[in-house]
């Protein structure tokens, strides 16, 4: 490959959505219309970046997720991955195993996302097998990296049900890495745990991050945590981009109307809430 060529990689970003657009069918009973719950969002990805989109329940950010990983089909628009069209969702199990190399996903609810009557060590090793590991090999794979999301050998024989909610999502983040993808998307990830435990996760991110230059798709409405672990963010309203750019320059100097009154609502010495009209005064 040569020096033109090298820098042409170099310059294409890990993952491009163009115009993506999503319709879901009228209610049942209505002839006309349907539901736009995502209008012509756009972005990049980066290798090696930890990239947030934010908004409030129904912005259309875990509809765009979805859509990015196969759970839900394109309307219109593109999905490109290492500069590969992957809109349209796998149609066989080749597809599916090659687009689980490259993307993984990590749900909200680690307990529900989870076979509760598989042990925490064929969980792992039977998606490292799905990705060619062989017997012997998955199963020492599978305590390495449960070690490395904290769980030690202790844990291999155990069942979902016997762990804490911190402890299950370690899991399905070790299922996740199983597949050894360079994207992970993680919706509401640590939404559901408490704060101490969020902490907890969040490290451990920031560790595998690091080791192994994973990128991450965070998606979140809980400003905090994105001001804490994103270089940057996209702001959804309605099912549109509406703000985007650097995580810490966008929350210190917030411009559109949107964005302020997410900011606002984060609490902090002496916060008081304010009406969205005053903020875009």
């Amino acid at each position: 490959m040569n020096p033109t060529e090298n820098a042409a990689l170099a310059a294409t970003p890990l993952m491009r959505v163009q115009e993506l657009t999503k319709v879901f069918p009228a209610p049942r009973g209505v002839k006309d219309g349907g539901v736009l719950a995502v209008d012509g969002v756009s972005f990049e990805l980066r290798e090696d970046e930890y990239l947030a989109i934010v908004g409030e329940s129904g912005s259309g950010k875990t509809t765009v997720a979805r859509m990015i990983v196969g759970l839900e089909t394109v309307t219109s628009g593109q999905v490109e991955i290492h500069g590969s069209d992957r809109t349209a969702a796998p149609r066989s199990l080749r597809e599916r195993r090659a687009r689980a190399r490259e993307v993984q996903y990590v749900f909200q609810d680690p307990y529900s996302s989870l076979n509760g009557r598989q042990r925490i060590g064929d969980v792992i090793t039977s998606n490292l097998r799905l990705h060619g590991a062989g017997s012997g090999a998955a199963r020492l794979r599978a305590q390495e990296i449960l070690d490395a999301v904290g769980l030690p050998k202790r844990f291999f024989d155990r069942y979902p049900r016997e762990l804490s909610g911190g402890q299950r999502q370690r899991v399905a983040i070790a299922r996740a890495l199983a597949a050894d993808p360079g994207i992970i998307v993680l919706d509401e990830a640590v939404a559901a745990l408490d704060v101490s435990i969020q902490a907890q996760i969040l490290n451990l991110l920031a560790d595998i991050k690091a080791e192994r230059q994973v990128s991450y798709l965070f998606i979140s409405h809980d400003l905090a945590v994105v001001n804490q672990i994103s270089d940057r963010m996209i702001v959804m309203e309605n099912g549109r981009v509406v703000d985007q750019g650097d995580t810490a320059t966008l929350l210190a100097h917030p411009t559109h109307p949107y964005t302020r009154a997410l900011r606002a609502a984060v609490p902090g010495p002496g916060w008081a809430p304010k009406r969205r009209e005053q903020l875009a005064s």
